[in-house]
């Protein structure tokens, strides 16, 4: 799931993955409690910096903190990259 992280790209390194990635990101996001709406994948961040309580809104958030910024993207990256580990460690197990 590697994404290129130069300067205002956020596209995935694997041309046409980005359905796969986002399907599992729902499927995570679920797993966690979160309401995902499969069609609109990116909008759990909204509902998960609203428990957390940081005021995240569509549009413009440039008064937002990077600390808060990273709470709500480490909250959803940080349960995508648990669960890929689950999956590897588990195919590994099944592998040996």
């Amino acid at each position: 799931m590697s994404r290129n992280r130069s300067r205002g790209s956020r596209k995935l390194l694997v041309p046409g993955a980005e359905r796969s990635v986002d399907m599992f990101k729902v499927q995570v996001m679920r797993q966690e409690g979160f309401a995902v709406d499969p069609e609109r994948p990116n909008d759990v961040k909204y509902e998960v910096a609203r428990t957390i309580g940081v005021p995240l809104a569509p549009g413009y958030n440039g008064k937002l903190t990077t600390e808060s910024a990273g709470k709500v993207g480490g909250r959803i990256g940080g349960s995508m990259v648990r669960e890929m580990v689950k999956l590897a460690q588990e195919q590994l197990a099944r592998s040996r």
